[in-house]
């Protein structure tokens, strides 16, 4: 399996945060944001079939995969809105492209809408925006995830690798699989897994939902047509709040598109996002 390594270290108001970049400098920067509970390795595919026409910036935010993982770290959507907005002033990026899945979706929604972040355009990706959302099991363990955390090892293991492979609808490569659930291991995984799941409060999209008509920058929701953590209905309706916003559907992928789909999110984007 191909090795994803981020080589740069940015220290944010809510810990280290690791980052790189790919493509060449000068090429329009287009800055990739992942989802809960993924880390910028799922964008693998997708960033460097991107870096041939864009410099492409990726990152794992504070509490996922390489980044810092610390007990009383804020992971919330309103702490990562703030890094965000924070990286791309570290960056230099004024007005990029951005593209974001998932969590990141509400990240980059909040950082626009609330902390003056400008965009070019702005791609989602079956994003964590409209209420209401998470699974029962997401509810469930954010409502006791004191308890979720006092599990042994091997069954939080177990449990971790039925809710990642969920998000799939083909099903993942095993060692993909591995690579995905291998950051919430361990003495700092574990703990993290559940504190960034109960902080995952509703409240952070409450307060920027009915904004969405606000928007100005041209604006692509995909979807993938048999995402089963949220339904594609959503898409439709994230869509129709958006000014002059295009609907995407990707068949045959579930949730975790990059990983269902690459090839087709990845005509998708390109189709979309401005070369010059």
């Amino acid at each position: 399996m191909s090795e994803w390594q981020l080589t740069e270290t940015f220290r944010s108001t809510a810990g280290d945060v690791r980052w790189d970049r790919l493509g060449h400098p000068g090429r329009p920067p287009v800055v990739l944001l992942h989802g809960t509970p993924f880390s910028s390795y799922v964008w693998r595919a997708v960033a460097r079939s991107l870096a041939r026409r864009h410099q492409v910036y990726v990152w794992d935010m504070p509490g996922y995969g390489a980044s810092e993982k610390s007990a009383g770290q804020d992971v919330s959507l309103a702490a990562q809105g703030r890094v965000f907005t924070e990286l791309l002033a570290h960056w230099g990026l004024e007005e990029p492209l951005v593209v974001a899945h998932d969590f990141g979706g509400a990240v980059s929604l909040r950082a626009h809408l609330l902390h003056g972040a400008r965009y070019r355009a702005l791609a989602l990706v079956d994003p964590v925006a409209l209420a209401p959302w998470g699974s029962p099991f997401f509810r469930l363990v954010g409502e006791h995830s004191e308890v979720f955390e006092q599990l042994p090892p091997a069954l939080h293991h177990a449990l971790v690798r039925e809710y990642v492979t969920s998000a799939s609808s083909p099903g993942l490569h095993p060692a993909v699989l591995d690579r995905l659930v291998e950051p919430w291991l361990g003495e700092l995984g574990q703990p993290a897994f559940y504190r960034q799941i109960a902080q995952a409060d509703q409240r952070y999209t409450d307060e920027v939902q009915d904004r969405y008509g606000e928007i100005g920058v041209p604006t692509l929701v995909c979807w993938g047509h048999d995402d089963t953590w949220i339904p594609v209905a959503k898409g439709q309706e994230l869509a129709a709040r958006i000014p002059g916003a295009r609907f995407e559907p990707i068949a045959g992928a579930g949730h975790l598109v990059q990983e269902d789909a690459p090839a087709e999110l990845t005509a998708a984007l390109l189709d979309f996002l401005p070369r010059g």
